[in-house]
């Protein structure tokens, strides 16, 4: 196990395209860290840099107290799980998970002992023999990570290794990679643009925007003190609705006329922008807030409506047995429902 530090590290293409921003993080022995953002955010370039595939531009990268910025990536004690599983298709599952050994020069009883281990761990011990083509998708992952799990590195890296599996998979997936990250104790870095399933697997998350860090810290954190807009309504499902208002200091005003009573204001006055869950809303005949109802869309477990407040989108989220349909409604906030933003930068107030 390692500590992993990124101190000001940055990419810059030959082109001039920056893909990351100079950025520090600390990740402590032990941690599972997500990275999480839009395509093309710069995560698997942060992640790749780590893995020692993409040259460090400016920065220091360490991983435990060496530093890394030149060392081979066969050199870096890492293991990294991709998306596209990287098997060889000839080669039965002890034999792809026990390669990496073999290339180490690792006695042959030495690998069956590593290989039968991470196995029973996996449960792959029935599969050993059979090869990738007859293996579903989830027990292909699972070989995936059976051969990273054998080298004992000191770091996991993962490179949206869910992303090819069906959601039921999926949720199965990430329970067991979060159970086995946890038994294991090792550091880990997981890269996806999914944010269920950055909340689901982080003790913290790093939320990548544009190539620059727009907050890190634990799922509850982000969850409930996003830094900015982009944070709130990324991360979230469905996202926060997100307002155009303003603040008087004292009072905080939507656009469209509609105060909100109650809810305080940031003490910074004129334009802001005000964000608010579906879920912190609740359906109350004697609301004091007007809210016009265009769709109800039935999920189940619960239900979301969709339509307007204060002549703005918004969406409410309500349990499967309140009654609920279209036409004009009230609303309440609940307690610490409404967040305030800068109007020009996005970030929290």
């Amino acid at each position: 196990m390692a500590n992993v530090k990124l101190d000001g590290v940055r990419k810059v293409y030959p082109n001039g395209v920056e893909a990351v921003e100079p950025c520090h993080v600390d990740i402590p022995d032990g941690e599972l860290v997500v990275l999480v953002g839009p395509s093309g955010c710069g995560k698997s370039t942060l992640l790749r840099m780590v893995a020692g595939l993409e040259e460090i531009t400016d920065g220091t990268l360490y991983i435990g107290d060496a530093v890394m910025n030149d060392v081979e990536p066969a050199n870096r004690n890492i293991a990294m799980v991709f998306q596209n599983y990287a098997l060889y298709p000839h080669m039965t599952v002890a034999k792809n998970m026990g390669y990496g050994l073999k290339n180490r020069g690792l006695p042959k009883a030495e690998i069956n002992q590593k290989v039968a281990e991470a196995a029973k761990m996996l449960n792959l011990s029935e599969y050993l023999d059979r090869r990738p083509s007859q293996l579903s998708g989830g027990q292909r992952q699972r070989v995936a990570m059976g051969r990273a799990i054998v080298r004992s590195p000191e770091l996991f890296l993962f490179d949206e290794p869910l992303s090819n599996l069906d959601a039921k998979l999926r949720n199965q997936m990430r329970i067991e990679i979060r159970a086995l990250q946890q038994r294991l104790g090792v550091t880990a870095m997981y890269v996806t643009h999914d944010q269920v399933e950055a909340m689901t697997l982080a003790d913290r998350i790093i939320v990548l925007n544009a190539g620059r860090i727009e907050q890190i810290g634990t799922p509850g954190e982000i969850y409930s003190r996003p830094a900015s807009t982009f944070v709130a309504s990324f991360m979230g499902a469905p996202p926060m609705n997100i307002f155009t208002g303003t603040s008087d200091g004292q009072q905080a005003t939507l656009d469209g006329g509609v105060s909100l009573n109650g809810a305080g204001a940031p003490s910074q006055t004129g334009k802001i922008q005000i964000g608010i869950r579906p879920e912190d809303v609740a359906l109350d005949a004697n609301g004091a807030l007007p809210f016009d109802v265009d769709i109800v869309e039935e999920l189940g477990a619960h239900r979301l409506l969709h339509g307007r407040l204060s002549g703005q989108p918004f969406s409410v989220s309500v349990g499967k047995d309140e009654a609920a349909q279209t036409g004009p409604a009230k609303v309440a906030l609940k307690p610490g429902a409404v967040h305030f933003f800068d109007a020009e930068a996005g970030r929290r107030l």
